[in-house]
């Protein structure tokens, strides 16, 4: 997957992104936890309870990054790379790069995310005895301790790809020693588990007459279904992609372009072929490659008085990869790094490119030829 949102910073070395619509569920969150203290507490002041609110808000955002870390923890402990953690409308997500060595792993990295919010909730839990009824900090550690054991039991549901699902296909894993077959039959579950959600969403909605309820529980459904398919059709690309190698997925058909072309030309060579990268040549040598994303940094204005050589990835710095290289680890190195293309290089001849377009276009070949396998 791709990383999207904007970087707030690193903990621990990992990059954390804020997606756009986390500032839209944070807003809610807001409006909704100062609308609650309100009618619980009519005693407090319009700023106590716009700073209560904005404090809750925040620290519950926090407590699911410290869900998101601690699966992370594991992961990285196992030497599983993690790229980043992005906070977005639903909660957080680690982006770890690739999946765990065995069913054991699996579990431990699953399980990690549940217990740390039960740990939460169980600190907020005590810190809410320990203060006075009534007060401030009784408010927000209550409502921060329930919200944490609810965030925990709800991932705990056996629907893939939720931490309860992950821990399922994992015991699946190690009972049928098949990776792919358990991650389908957790996937299934998942999707029944979501649609058992849209359906209560729907009934909340249209027969209880809740339809704040309702609507969460339609959405949150939709979101487990669609990741329950996305993880699903991710076992079919590992499937149609074992065995293969860089060799057998790249393009042969290099575009190059002169190093003394301006951006402004480079860019409508790239809008008139729809090729995202390009070898650079001088004098028939290769000093580099051009990607559309180097010409998105330069700012528009420049792109005339800009050459291609300014902006270009210089030979020295080429993300590359050896023909023999599985084409599973170059789709894993590729992902994590963000990057949409590698020269594929023997000695000192660049002799193709892998793409992201060259994979797909191999994983729809064989799927379509029913050439998908999995173990």
């Amino acid at each position: 997957m791709r990383r999207t949102g904007i970087k707030i910073g690193r903990v621990f070395g990992i990059p954390i992104f804020v997606h756009l619509s986390w500032f839209l569920i944070f807003a809610y969150f807001t409006y909704s936890l100062v609308h609650e203290y309100g009618s619980r507490y009519p005693q407090w002041s319009t700023r106590q309870l716009l700073s209560l609110g904005l404090l809750t808000s925040m620290l519950f955002f926090g407590s699911v990054l410290f869900h998101e870390l601690s699966h992370s923890a594991v992961a990285r402990h196992y030497r599983i790379p993690v790229a980043s953690i992005t906070l977005f409308f639903f909660g957080g997500i680690a982006s770890i790069t690739r999946d765990p060595d065995s069913a054991g792993q699996e579990f431990l990295i699953a399980a990690a995310g549940p217990v740390s919010s039960y740990v939460l909730a169980g600190g907020f839990w005590l810190l809410g005895r320990a203060t006075p009824d009534g007060s401030m900090p009784n408010a927000l550690a209550t409502w921060l301790a329930g919200t944490n054991a609810l965030l925990a039991t709800f991932n705990l549901l056996p629907g893939f790809p939720l931490d309860g699902g992950r821990i399922f296909r994992s015991i699946i894993w190690g009972i049928t020693k098949n990776y792919s077959r358990s991650t389908r039959i957790a996937a299934r579950i998942g999707q029944a588990i979501a649609y058992g959600m849209m359906a209560l969403g729907a009934y909340w909605a249209f027969v209880a007459h809740s339809s704040g309820n309702g609507f969460w529980f339609i959405l949150l459904g939709w979101f487990l279904l669609t990741a329950a398919r996305q993880s699903y059709a991710q076992v079919a690309t590992q499937g149609a992609l074992r065995g293969l190698r860089a060799a057998d997925v790249m393009t042969s058909e290099m575009p190059t372009v002169g190093r003394d072309l301006s951006l402004e030309e480079y860019a409508h060579e790239a809008s008139r072929t729809g090729r995202r990268a390009h070898l650079v040549v001088s004098d028939g040598r290769l000093i580099g490659l051009m990607r559309i994303e180097a010409l998105q940094a330069v700012p528009r204005q420049d792109w005339p008085s800009t050459s291609v050589q300014a902006a270009m990835i210089s030979r020295e710095q080429l993300p590359w990869t050896a023909p023999e290289e599985p084409v599973l680890s170059v789709l894993e190195r590729m992902r994590s790094a963000n990057i949409d293309q590698l020269a594929v290089i023997t000695g000192d001849s660049v002799v193709g490119l892998v793409t992201r377009d060259s994979i797909l276009r191999v994983v729809q070949a064989r799927s379509e030829l029913g050439h998908v396998t999995g173990n």
